[in-house]
């Protein structure tokens, strides 16, 4: 018996689908892999980050001709319209590090000296409380 779900139901099913084994990939990869991935997945123009925004820029798009005909309640097209603009704002302020992590997919860089041990910023160390 075939699926009865429309063909791009089944196409949004598989891309999530793809996203999870990307993810299991990513956890998984070396550094220089791990940033190519991230580099996919966060180049704004070509990469995934950017073409989530535009889908959900579409469903606001889509909610607000439905709202403003009553069929959806407004606070549906608001939410996808916050949504997107949230993508929209992560994916600005990500744009400013992809250089680092880019940085981290072409080949170790020889150095004269040892290479001194990362410190955590303050920014990611986290108390117990």
């Amino acid at each position: 018996m075939s699926d009865p779900s429309p063909y791009s139901v089944q196409l949004a099913a598989s891309v999530a689908r793809q996203i999870d084994q990307l993810t299991r990939h990513l956890a998984q990869s070396p550094p220089r892999e791990a940033a190519q991935i991230l580099g996919a997945v966060l180049d704004y123009d070509e990469g995934i980050l950017g073409r989530v925004t535009d889908l959900v820029g579409a469903g606001s798009r889509f909610a607000q001709d439905h709202s403003q005909r009553g069929i959806l309640p407004p606070e549906v097209w608001l939410a996808l319209g916050r949504a997107a603009n949230e993508l929209d704002s992560v994916g600005v302020d990500l744009a400013e590090h992809t250089d680092a992590i880019q940085q981290l997919t072409g080949p170790p860089t020889p150095t004269s000296s040892p290479t001194p041990k990362p410190v955590a910023s303050a920014m990611v160390v986290r108390r117990r409380r």
